[in-house]
């Protein structure tokens, strides 16, 4: 009668690991989201000539990830949007999808 209870916890821990590591085709910083954010944000947020707010790691970006898709998401023709006065081409439909649902699936990695 006590296994089961016990059997019950050791699953649920367990589970709880596996969500925190990205599953296989889970979408990750390391291999999505940063590459977008290296084309389309380099220089000024990436180190050596970046002058603005730095976004060139993962805490970073996970940190800010509420502003940046605020910014990625405006008019082209406003003065907060990202990329900056078309110093780079807008992210795509595509691309800010995966900042979305990166952000809403955990920012793994």
């Amino acid at each position: 009668m006590l296994a089961l209870p016990l059997q019950f916890c050791t699953a649920s821990k367990s589970a709880q690991s596996a969500t925190r590591e990205a599953a296989p085709d889970a979408i990750t910083y390391t291999g999505h989201i940063r590459p977008i954010m290296v084309e389309k944000c380099t220089p000024c947020h990436f180190p050596k000539e970046g002058k603005k707010k730095m976004l060139d790691t993962y805490e970073a970006t996970r940190n800010n990830i509420v502003e940046i898709l605020g910014r990625i998401e405006l008019s082209p023709e406003d003065e907060a949007f990202m990329p900056f006065k078309s110093k780079k081409p807008p992210l795509t439909a595509e691309e800010i999808e995966l900042f979305e649902t990166w952000m809403s699936s955990g920012m793994a990695e």
